[in-house]
């Protein structure tokens, strides 16, 4: 039979352990919406002037899934950062009052006290970075590209 501190070490291991397979699954994650970024830039430089259903030039239309993907991949990096700091965060730092020593939260608040100092940029905030860069990248793409199609199509027919 479990002690009330060994039952909760165990609960601390394993949730520990949820929270690292969460971390590995969102880099799996990130890599594949970087990976979709960097093709699509490259399909949409490469493309430009390959046109579709005869009206639909390849680059407008890469650019609008870029620009969308760049989004979802925004939306993805925020709502893991509320999920770790909800789900996991919290649950392992009401844990740590039952242990003798409180590991997440001495991270966590070295890490803030490094930020503080040393205005860190983290690797989330340069996916974040690098996602609305994206955006307007693709979506300056879309303008340029749309423009003139719209113009041909309301005052060329």
């Amino acid at each position: 039979m479990l002690t009330k501190e060994e039952f909760v070490l165990e609960q601390y291991k394993l949730y520990s352990e949820l929270k690292e397979q969460f971390t590995a699954r969102n880099f799996t994650t990130n890599r594949f919406y970087l990976i979709s970024f960097i093709v699509l830039v490259l399909l949409t430089i490469y493309t430009g002037p390959i046109v579709f259903m005869k009206l639909i030039p390849g680059s407008l239309l890469f650019s609008a899934v870029g620009a969308l993907v760049c989004v979802l991949w925004w939306m993805n990096i925020d709502t893991y950062n509320l999920m770790i700091k909800i789900k996991y965060q919290k649950v392992l730092e009401d844990m740590e009052n039952y242990l003798p020593i409180k590991p997440y939260t001495l991270e966590r608040e070295a890490l803030s006290e490094y930020k503080k100092k040393k205005k860190a940029f983290l690797f989330s905030d340069m996916q974040k970075t690098l996602a609305i860069l994206g955006l307007i990248f693709f979506f300056a793409l879309f303008v340029c590209d749309a423009v003139p199609l719209v113009y041909k199509l309301c005052f060329m027919s």
